[in-house]
């Protein structure tokens, strides 16, 4: 095969993952999300369709998901309120009336504002006590600063109690630590100067942060230090000791910390393949993880899923969407994979 025509055999998959850097920034066509702004919205037509898929002789569960699926949730706002307009009906407590099951969820996270989704699942891994290491770590280290302040604002108004409260009443010890340092949101921001000398200086302290009480200092780095920083120590933690710096971790931490950890240090290296991997995990589950992957499709479905199925094509050989496919059963299955949107050859 010619040169010329291995770079046209190039698979879409390929041409994304040469892109991953870019996850959280706006690319030539607009995003890395699946869902995207619907160019020829018409707000009246999507309520009359939504209206008339409640309101007509059995529910029509296909024009409900296309619509929804296929709008931005801001335009998914719009609908709400028009609805509520037109018909003095809220759309969402109708639909809830209209569906039941996994798609009664998903209808009620994709009309719900992002702020207040990722409050409500806050609350929820924080009153669980087996998942605070695992969705809380999830929110508060993968939302920008805005919108983790807009979650935290929804979290005060709707649960009548700061998240930091809930954080210290519900967990303990070092994830304690790391979920309070997390919620402040005081990382630093990327900064274009490489300052090798601190790298240095971080390493150095993680080396000699293995004896007891000198967990603040790992929470410390882990929760202020910029991402691209943080890559850095990694590799230079690594090159001066010979292990990874998740070998120290699983040898020095234990339990809800040590998983709280391993997650961050996953986010920090590579946000996309994070939840590549979490979305594997759901899938391979005895019945799959529906709840996970509700959650996640929807919450990264206008930011960086386009990555997300990249590096899920690369690490396990065969596309988010045919594994969907092969797994997801039920009236949730079309509204799930209309937001993973396509097959990655």
């Amino acid at each position: 095969m010619s040169v010329t025509s291995e770079k046209m055999g190039l698979s879409l998959t390929q041409e994304i993952l040469s892109h991953l850097g870019l996850a959280n920034k706006t690319a030539a066509w607009g995003t890395l999300g699946t869902l995207r702004t619907f160019l020829s919205f018409s707000v009246d037509k999507d309520v009359q369709r939504l209206l008339r898929a409640i309101k007509g002789q059995g529910v029509d569960r296909t024009a409900i998901v296309d619509v929804l699926t296929n709008r931005s949730r801001e335009q998914r706002q719009l609908i709400s309120q028009a609805f509520q307009e037109r018909t003095q009906q809220d759309l969402l407590k109708s639909l809830q009336a209209a569906l039941s099951g996994h798609l009664e969820r998903i209808v009620v996270a994709l009309l719900q504002p992002a702020a207040r989704a990722d409050a409500q699942e806050l609350r929820t891994a924080l009153k669980d006590s087996g998942s605070a290491g695992d969705v809380a770590v999830e929110i508060l280290a993968t939302r920008t600063p805005p919108q983790l302040q807009e979650c935290l604002a929804v979290y005060k108004h709707d649960f009548h109690v700061e998240a930091e409260e809930d954080i210290k009443s519900e967990t303990s010890g070092t994830l304690r630590d790391l979920l309070l340092a997390l919620a402040k949101g005081d990382r630093e921001s990327y900064s274009e100067i490489i300052d090798y000398n601190l790298a240095e200086q971080d390493v150095q302290a993680l080396k000699q942060a293995e004896g007891p009480s000198t967990e603040g200092l790992w929470v410390l780095i882990l929760t202020q230090r910029n991402p691209e920083h943080l890559v850095r120590v990694f590799d230079q933690y690594q090159r001066c000791t010979g292990h990874e710096w998740e070998h120290t971790v699983r040898n020095r931490f234990h339990g809800d910390a040590q998983m709280a950890l391993l997650s961050l240090a996953a986010v920090i290296r590579n946000t996309a393949l994070y939840f590549a991997d979490k979305l594997h995990q759901a899938l391979q589950e005895t019945e799959p993880n529906y709840h996970a992957l509700m959650r996640i499709l929807i919450s990264r479905s206008e930011t960086d899923l386009l990555s997300i199925r990249a590096e899920f094509r690369k690490k396990f050989g065969r596309s988010l969407y045919s594994s969907l496919q092969d797994t997801v059963k039920g009236d949730c299955r079309p509204a799930l994979l209309a937001l993973c949107r396509a097959e990655d050859l």
